[in-house]
């Protein structure tokens, strides 16, 4: 079934599922569990224990565990992606997915309310499934820009999904802390609000949101499992010889890798590499900082979503990419050479504020339109987030191990630098085949 494309209720029903998900990267992977997390695996009561902890028999950093576990979520979802996708290329209804995959992370959000230091190995369960979750929906979600929007509005409709995610997660955020700071009420119970949101506001896209019937079976579930894989191949095999798409995934592999790491680890390398003063006055102030700092991100982000939506329809959807990936270099070279204080990591987190959501967005977008003429949007997206994946994959362990080995965050910032140089300079091969388009 063909949707009217650029129909108001259509696009808003799917860009309400950012503001449903949006709460949890924001809060579980960037604002309050990590702070949350740090501070349960340092201390005993208001005691600080240090920053080694036991993990699967093995003596680690807290910050690198976190690193390493989320990796592991990653390459759960490259592993089963491709069979989800052709599951639902079978059954020709990827709505029910995407649904399954918010449920799962919801629920799983909820679950992280019992995270307990003396069980970390089960307490990272739910971390683990909700994070599946979480990137599980994005690819049914993200594979239905194409087929709702016409190829002039992608560039808006992806800004709009961005926007719409910064705004709505900060205002849960906001929230919470009023909740944690001001009524006293412990950090876990935010966990419980984040899944609330995520499970309630999606109903509005799963009840607006068109199904998508077009299952591609004939009669038969043989094969069903290996099927996902055969059209992940197929699509590999589509994109090589096509030299505009090829060139811009691989520059994205690299460019967003370092993107995604910096969400990971920012507030990890907060807490471990600025001077904020000692004792519990300063471990308050700390954590305050951190989630004004992360609100910045998120309020500006809005702002960029729409800003570098508007520079590509001047300059074209690559030169724009070209300009925040520059951004990101400045900000990884100013952030290990310069950034100690508070003051100045306020700096970064408007910088980074001001290009994460354009560059996610137009990223977004832009591979939508080099697509080729083709029904199976789900098979090609399913292929953009293995690629994504593998990267975030790569990006968060090499960072880890890194900072292991060298005994802090601050030199592994130095290698996403090197991830930022390599994507620029695979854009600049993409070429002008589409400039039209990109």
């Amino acid at each position: 079934m063909e949707l009217l494309k650029d129909d108001k209720k259509t696009i808003k029903a799917w860009t309400f599922y950012d503001w449903a998900n949006s709460v949890f990267p924001l809060v579980i992977t960037s604002a309050i569990f990590p702070n949350f997390y740090d501070y349960v695996t340092t201390h005993n009561g208001k005691i600080f224990i240090g920053k080694t902890v036991e993990f699967l028999g093995m003596q680690f950093e807290n910050q690198n565990i976190y690193s390493f576990v989320y990796a592991f979520a990653l390459s759960i979802v490259v592993l089963i992606t491709p069979i989800l996708s052709g599951v639902a290329d079978y059954l020709g209804n990827k709505k029910r997915f995407l649904q399954f995959f918010c449920y799962l992370g919801s629920l799983s959000c909820m679950c992280l309310f019992f995270f307990n230091r003396a069980h970390l190995e089960l307490s990272f369960i739910p971390f683990i499934t909700a994070t599946i979750g979480f990137w599980g929906s994005l690819v049914y979600y993200n594979s239905y820009l194409p087929e709702i929007a016409s190829e002039q509005n992608q560039d808006k409709v992806s800004a709009k999904g961005f926007a719409l995610g910064y705004f709505g997660s900060s205002l849960l955020l906001i929230v919470c802390l009023i909740l944690i700071m001001v009524a006293k009420v412990p950090a876990k119970y935010s966990f419980l609000l984040v899944g609330l949101w995520w499970i309630g506001f999606a109903q509005i896209t799963f009840k607006n949101l068109p199904n998508i019937l077009n299952a591609k079976n004939s009669g038969t579930k043989n094969g069903l499992i290996s099927k996902g894989f055969k059209e992940l191949l197929n699509v590999f095999k589509q994109v090589i010889k096509l030299k505009q798409l090829k060139r811009f995934l691989l520059s994205y592999f690299f460019y967003n890798m370092g993107v995604q790491t910096i969400m990971v680890v920012a507030v990890l390398f907060a807490r471990n590499e600025i001077d904020w003063g000692v004792g519990e006055a300063a471990e308050k102030a700390k954590t305050t900082s951190l989630i004004i700092s992360i609100l910045i991100i998120q309020f500006v982000g809005i702002a960029g979503s729409y800003l570098f939506s508007g520079i590509s329809s001047k300059i074209g959807n690559i030169k724009a990419l070209l300009i925040a990936i520059l951004i990101w270099i400045f900000i990884c070279t100013f952030t290990y050479a310069v950034v100690r204080t508070p003051f100045q990591f306020y700096i970064v987190a408007f910088l980074v504020g001001f290009v994460m959501g354009g560059i996610q967005a137009l990223s977004r977008s832009t591979y939508s339109k080099f697509l080729p003429k083709t029904n199976d949007h789900t098979s090609f997206f399913s292929f953009y987030d293995v690629i994504e994946k593998l990267g975030m994959i790569i990006g968060t362990v090499s960072f880890g191990i890194i900072s292991e080995i060298v005994g802090g965050m601050r030199p592994a910032v130095l290698s996403l630098i090197l991830f930022f140089v390599l994507g620029f300079v695979g854009l600049l091969f993409v070429g002008k085949q589409h400039a039209n388009k990109a």
